[in-house]
C-alpha cells in the first residue's frame, strides 16, 4: 500500500528541508523506543519517510512516483540489525548526512563537529576594568594586562622547531578527523571528532618546539591598550575580537571587558542625559543671579531668572552624554535655602516686605 510520507511527518508538500529535519527531530525524540511510551512501529515508520524526504534527490522520485519507487520503504533503510530490528547506519547515505551528530546537534558525539568542518578556535576570556564616570561619558585609551595562552613566539604556533617541517599526522593520516564506531541501543552509530593529535591540521611537527612542546602556544602575561567609547554605561560588556586565547592551528577567541563605572556625587546620569542639582539664596531666586555650577566639560555659567521656585529644573543643550544621535543634556535642579538664622534687622525687612503666597 502506498505511503505518504508527508503525512507521515505532520508536514506539507512545500516544506523546506529544515522543516522536514525538524518534524523528523521532533517525531524521533516523541516514539523512541528506549523511552517511556515510546512506539517502535511509528518511530520506524518515521525514519522511513525522513531518508526519502531528507535527500532532495529521493523527494522528487517520490514526489513523482510514490513510494513505489522505493519498494515502499527509504532506500538505506535495510542495513544491518540495530535496535528492534532496524539500523540507523542508513543516515550515511540518506539525506546528506555523515552521522547523527548532523541531526540532532551532537547528542550522539558529546556535541563536537569533527574533523575540518570548523576551524579550531580558542577560549574567550574576560578582564574587569574600572572607569571614572568623565571616563565612560567622554572615552578613554586604558591599559589592561592578562595572562592567556599567546600564539608562542618561538614556532609561531605551529607546534614545531623552526625550520624542522611539518609530516602527516599518524593517527588520522592527514585527514584532520578520528572516526570511532560505538554500538548503543540505537545501532552501530558512527561520528567523527577533531584529531586531538594534530588539532584538526592533519599535520604534526617532525621535531617539536622547545618552548611550547609541541602546543603552539605558550603561558604568558601580555599589556594590551583597549580603546572605550565614549558613553558606554555601567555593566557594559566590550568585545575586542581575536585578543583571547590562543590555539594551535585555529584562530584566537576573544577578549571580553566588562565596564564599571564609578559614581561621582556630582553626577546622576539618566540614558544620555545627566541630572546635577545645585542651591541657591532666598534673594538670588527672589531677584535672580548667574551662577556657577559643574558640568562634565568644567565649570559653567547658569542663569536664574527671577522668581525661580525650590525644584525648578534648567536644561544645558549638549552637556550630557555623547550618543549616535548627538549628545544629551544636562538638566540641573535648583534648590533654594531658606535663611534659618536672621538678625532683627532682616527680620524686619521681611515684615516689611510682607512676602506672602
Amino acid at each position: 500500500m502506498p505511503k505518504d510520507y508527508y503525512h507521515i511527518l505532520n508536514i506539507d508538500k512545500g516544506a523546506s528541508q529544515d522543516d522536514i529535519k525538524k518534524a523528523f527531530r521532533t517525531l524521533a525524540h516523541k516514539y523512541h523506543p528506549d523511552k517511556a511510551g515510546g512506539n517502535e512501529a511509528k518511530f520506524k515508520e518515521a525514519n522511513e519517510a525522513y531518508q526519502v524526504l531528507g535527500d532532495p534527490d529521493k523527494r522528487a522520485k517520490y514526489d513523482q512516483f510514490g513510494s513505489a519507487a522505493f519498494g515502499g520503504g527509504g532506500q538505506g533503510f535495510q542495513g544491518g540489525q540495530g535496535f528492534g530490528g532496524f539500523d540507523f547506519s542508513g543516515f550515511q547515505n540518506a539525506g546528506g548526512f555523515e552521522d547523527l551528530s548532523d541531526l540532532f546537534g551532537g547528542m550522539f558525539s558529546g556535541g563536537q563537529r569533527g574533523g575540518r568542518r570548523g576551524q579550531p578556535r580558542g577560549s574567550d576570556i574576560q578582564v574587569d576594568v574600572d572607569l571614572s564616570f568623565h571616563e565612560s561619558v567622554f572615552g578613554v585609551e586604558k591599559e589592561i594586562e592578562v595572562t592567556k595562552n599567546a600564539t608562542c613566539a618561538r614556532c609561531a604556533g605551529t607546534g614545531g622547531e623552526p625550520a624542522t617541517g611539518m609530516k602527516t599526522c599518524d593517527d588520522c593520516k592527514g585527514s584532520g578527523v578520528q572516526v570511532t564506531m560505538q554500538r548503543t541501543v540505537l545501532g552501530n552509530i558512527q561520528s567523527k571528532r577533531t584529531c586531538s593529535t594534530c588539532q584538526g591540521t592533519g599535520e604534526v611537527p617532525q621535531k617539536t618546539c622547545t618552548t611550547c612542546h609541541g602546543a603552539g602556544v605558550e603561558r604568558k602575561r601580555e599589556r594590551l591598550s583597549v580603546g572605550i567609547p565614549g558613553g558606554v554605561d555601567d555593566g557594559a560588556l566590550l568585545r575586542v575580537q581575536g585578543k583571547g586565547e590562543a590555539v594551535r592551528g585555529g584562530r584566537s577567541g576573544d577578549l571580553f571587558v566588562r565596564l564599571h563605572v564609578k559614581d561621582d556625587r556630582r553626577f546622576e546620569r539618566d540614558g544620555i542625559h545627566i541630572h546635577s542639582a545645585t542651591t541657591i539664596g532666598f534673594t538670588q531666586a527672589a531677584l535672580g543671579d548667574t551662577i556657577e555650577i559643574e558640568t562634565v566639560d568644567g565649570k559653567g555659567d547658569l542663569k536664574i531668572p527671577a522668581g525661580t521656585q525650590s525644584g525648578s529644573q534648567f536644561r544645558l543643550r549638549g552637556k550630557g552624554v555623547p550618543s549616535n544621535r548627538g549628545r544629551g543634556d544636562q538638566i540641573v535642579t535648583v534648590e533654594v535655602r531658606t535663611p534659618e538664622r536672621l538678625s532683627r534687622e532682616q527680620k524686619k525687612l521681611l515684615e516689611q516686605l510682607d512676602l506672602r503666597s
